[in-house]
C-alpha cells in the first residue's frame, strides 16, 4: 500500500531527527480506523481489507514512500527543564499532502522505542490509545484545532504499566509535530543559526505569508502567540483541561496535542484538576491561560538567537509580545464567552459579568457544559433545564437578570439568538465516567460501548432523546476523578 508522501522534513531537516523502526507486533487486529478523515487526506483505502489496514497503522509493514523518524525536542516538565525528551513512543512515516493543498505529518504513537526512549518501552496500551481517538474526534467536532486519530490498532502484545494491559498503536494526523519543545532543544544544543533554520522550516510549513517579513522569526512568535491565545480559549469555553502543558507538548501549529491525562470539567471549580502527576494543581483549569503565557515567554527565550541575528532591536519587540500575552489573551476570551451567552456586539460590563458567572456557576456547583444550553433554553421560554442544575430555582437570579439587562442592548430575537448559542455550544462533552467505563469495557475485548460514545460526542451539538444520559454528569458524590499519562 503506497501513501502519496512528501517528507519534506526528512528531506530538509538532517540533524533535527533520528532515524527510527516500529517494533513488529505480535498479531496486529484493527480496532477502527476514521475513513472520512482518510477522505480528508486523500489516502484512497477502499481496496484494503482490516487485515491490511492493521499491518500498515501498527508499524508491521512501512507504506510505501515512507521515511521513518523519531523528532528530536527538548522541553519545561512541570517547570523544570528537561534538556533531551524526543519521540521515545513515536515513530513519524512522512507527510501527506492532501486534495486541498494542506499538509499533514501521518505518524505512528505506541509502536516501539525509537533513540530518545530513554529506557521505556515505546509501547502504547489500548486504553490510552482509544481515550486519545476518542478525545481528539470530540474536540474536531466541536471546533477546536487538534490533532486526529485516523487508526487504532491492538498489537495482540501485552503492555506493562501498573499492571498488564493489551498493546495498542495509535496512528495520529497533525499539521505537523514541531513543538515549543523542538526549538528548546536545537536553542540549547546548538545556537542561532539551527533555531534560524528550524524557524525558517516552520514558516514556509506553517505559515507562508510571513516569510517576506522583514524578521521572520519575530513575525513566527506573534502568530504562534495568537493562535496559543486562541486554543487556550476554546477550551476553557468547553471546560477542557490538557492536564500536562508541558512545552514539550505546545504545537507551533495551535493544535491541541498529546492527550495525555485530559479530561473534560462537569461541576464547575475554578481548580479542577485531574492529572494523577500534578499534585500542586499547576495545569489546573483556571491556570491554563497563565501557563500559555509561560510557555510563550519560553518559545520567545527559544527563538531569540534567530531574532536578534536579523536584528538586535527586535528582542525589545519580541519581549513587548510576551509582556501583552494577558492582555491579548482576555479580548479573545471575552468574545469567545460573549458567543457563548448570546451576545453579539462588545459592551461595557462584559468582563464583570463574565468573571460573576464563573463564581456564581462554582458557588451553586452548576454543571458547566449544561448551563448554556440551558440559558437557550430560557430564551425560548422553558426555565426548567436552568432550575434543574440549581440547588434552588433562584440561586442565581441576581446574575440572570444582568444576563438578560445585556441582552436587551442588541435587537436579535430571542429565538435566533437560542439557535445561535446551541451551534457554539456542545450538548455532549466526553463525560468522565463514561469515557472510563466505556475504556474499562474495551480493554476486555468488548468495542461497543466506546463505539457508541464516540458516536455521540462527534455530533456534539445534536440533541437526541435517546442520547439524554450522555448529557448528565457523574455522581456528585464520586471519589475524585484521577487521569494518568499512560506512559
Amino acid at each position: 500500500m503506497d501513501f502519496a508522501f512528501d517528507n519534506s522534513f526528512h528531506d530538509r531537516m538532517e540533524g533535527f531527527y533520528a532515524p527510527a523502526e516500529a517494533a513488529k507486533p505480535s498479531a496486529p487486529k484493527l480496532l477502527i480506523f476514521n475513513h472520512p478523515l482518510a477522505e480528508r487526506l486523500g489516502i484512497d483505502v477502499p481496496g484494503a481489507g482490516d487485515a491490511q489496514l492493521a499491518a500498515i497503522f501498527s508499524g508491521e509493514e512501512m507504506p510505501g514512500g515512507a521515511n521513518p523518524l523519531a523528532l528530536a525536542y527538548a522541553g519545561h516538565q512541570f517547570g523544570h527543564f528537561s534538556p533531551q525528551l524526543g519521540d521515545g513512543r513515536a515513530l513519524l512515516l512522512g507527510e501527506i499532502v492532501a486534495p486541498d493543498g494542506a499538509r499533514f505529518d501521518i505518524q505512528l504513537k505506541g509502536s516501539g522505542p525509537t533513540a530518545f526512549s530513554r529506557n521505556g518501552d515505546g509501547k502504547a496500551a489500548i486504553g490510552p490509545v482509544l481515550r486519545e481517538f476518542l478525545v481528539s474526534e470530540a474536540m474536531a467536532a466541536m471546533g477546536v484545532p487538534t490533532t486526529r486519530a485516523l487508526a487504532a490498532v491492538a498489537t495482540g502484545d501485552r503492555v506493562q504499566r501498573e499492571r498488564a494491559h493489551p498493546g495498542a498503536v495509535l496512528t495520529r494526523v497533525a499539521s505537523s509535530h514541531i513543538r515549543v519543545g523542538t526549538f528548546q532543544f536545537f536553542a540549547a544544543h546548538f545556537g542561532a543559526e539551527h533555531v534560524a533554520q528550524l524557524s525558517d522550516y516552520a514558516v514556509r510549513r506553517h505559515f507562508p505569508g510571513l516569510a517576506a517579513d522583514r524578521n521572520p522569526h519575530l513575525a513566527l512568535l506573534d502568530r504562534v502567540i495568537g493562535l496559543q491565545c486562541e486554543l487556550i480559549a476554546q477550551w476553557l469555553g468547553i471546560g477542557f483541561i490538557h492536564g500536562v502543558m508541558n512545552t514539550d507538548n505546545v504545537a507551533i501549529s495551535g493544535e491541541t496535542i498529546d492527550y495525555g491525562p485530559c479530561a473534560f470539567m462537569d461541576r464547575f471549580a475554578v481548580n479542577t484538576v485531574f492529572s494523577s502527576i500534578d499534585a500542586n494543581g499547576r495545569y489546573s483549569y483556571g491556570r491554563q491561560p497563565q501557563i500559555m503565557h509561560w510557555n510563550m515567554a519560553r518559545f520567545a527565550e527559544a527563538l531569540l538567537p534567530a531574532i536578534h541575528a536579523v536584528d538586535p532591536a527586535d528582542v525589545e519587540t519580541a519581549k513587548a509580545m510576551v509582556e501583552a500575552v494577558p492582555d491579548r489573551f482576555r479580548d479573545i476570551w471575552h468574545a469567545r464567552m460573549r458567543a457563548k451567552l448570546g451576545l453579539e456586539e462588545a459592551g461595557e460590563g462584559d468582563g464583570e459579568l463574565i468573571d460573576d458567572l464563573f463564581d456564581q456557576l462554582e458557588r451553586n456547583s452548576v454543571d458547566f457544559t449544561q448551563f448554556f444550553r440551558a440559558l437557550a433554553m430560557l430564551l425560548r421560554g422553558d426555565g426548567a433545564m436552568l432550575a434543574g442544575l440549581l440547588p434552588d430555582p433562584d440561586a442565581m437570579a441576581p446574575w440572570v437578570a444582568d444576563w438578560w439587562a445585556a441582552l436587551e442592548r442588541e435587537t436579535i430575537a430571542p429565538l435566533e439568538r437560542a439557535d445561535a448559542m446551541d451551534a457554539v455550544n456542545p450538548r455532549y462533552i466526553p463525560r468522565n465516567h463514561m469515557v472510563e467505563a466505556a475504556l474499562a469495557q474495551a480493554e476486555e475485548g468488548d468495542l461497543a460501548p466506546w463505539l457508541e460514545l464516540l458516536e455521540v460526542v462527534r455530533n456534539p451539538y445534536a440533541d437526541r432523546a435517546e442520547w439524554s444520559d450522555y448529557a448528565v454528569p457523574g455522581p456528585a458524590d464520586a471519589e475524585p476523578y484521577r487521569t494518568f499519562c499512560g506512559t
